[in-house]
């Protein structure tokens, strides 16, 4: 691609900058780790595995990458687009084969969302495969967005205070899973996936189910973000600023012991005294 505009210029600075100060932050990426970069074929796992290449040119430490696809044998998937790309760019890579979709169509009745168990299979898998090739980190590509819609979504749903943590240990202890673009918003990722002309491979498993839960949450961040500028990158900051004492939650909290400190000094002066 030639010259970039003064904006275009400014885009990737800031995608990069995000993404180092994400991955220097929660020390997501060390010494000698072989970090699996999931490709779906969207918008940002392009964007990570591209931020990704630069920051192993530039970065104080030595990591090697890969890039995973999963093959989930949804009909019409177009196979020779990611290793084409892949090839094109000189990056070593994997396609696993596995037919989760026959699965998923078999499991969810015609109508009803199947993101859920899709993601589970195709996590799975993933996991599996990290372990076999010997991966250190595996790094997903959800953004700042997806964390908050994932909050919210916890929240409204399923009564609980949780999202997706920019860095993770999974449940069996034996993959570590990254979020290089949890600081990065989805608007800079999609004008970057334009900018760059990744070639998108859209889902066509579940179509786009409008009606699922988490595009309603992500209409109500918008829309939020439209009469307030500046509301999300606020709520994404809350993430990183929890008061326990502030809660309610027991478990993090030592709410049965608070008492009165007789011997604390009075918050309030004697004004009669002055």
């Amino acid at each position: 691609m030639g010259n970039l505009s003064v904006n275009q210029n400014k885009l990737q600075k800031r995608l990069r900058r995000l993404a180092g100060e994400a991955v220097t932050d929660f020390n997501m990426i060390e010494e000698g780790d072989k970090v699996m970069v999931c490709l779906s074929g969207g918008k940002d796992s392009y964007t990570m595995l591209d931020v990704l290449l630069y920051l192993q040119k530039v970065a104080p430490v030595r990591f090697e990458i890969v890039a995973v696809n999963m093959d989930q044998k949804q009909p019409g998937f177009p196979e020779h687009v990611l290793p084409e790309y892949l090839k094109s760019i000189g990056v070593e890579y994997h396609i696993v084969e596995k037919d989760t979709y026959s699965v998923v169509k078999e499991k969810i009745p015609e109508g009803k969302t199947t993101c859920s168990l899709c993601s589970r299979l195709r996590r799975g898998t993933l996991y599996t495969f990290a372990d076999e090739i010997g991966a250190t980190k595996m790094a997903l590509g959800h953004h700042r967005d997806d964390i908050l819609e994932t909050f919210f979504l916890n929240m409204f749903y399923g009564g609980t205070l949780k999202a997706m943590p920019p860095k993770l240990l999974s449940d069996d202890g034996r993959n570590v899973v990254i979020r290089p673009l949890a600081y990065c918003s989805e608007a800079d990722i999609e004008a970057y996936s334009q900018m760059k002309e990744f070639p998108i491979i859209p889902c066509n498993l579940c179509g786009s189910q409008e009606n699922l839960q988490r595009q309603v949450v992500k209409e109500m961040l918008q829309e939020w973000e439209r009469k307030s500028p500046g509301r999300v990158e606020i709520m994404f900051r809350a993430l990183q600023n929890v008061v326990p004492s502030q809660l309610a939650d027991r478990n993090l909290f030592d709410f049965t012991s608070l008492r009165i400190d007789n011997d604390a000094t009075p918050r309030f002066l004697d004004v009669m005294s002055l």
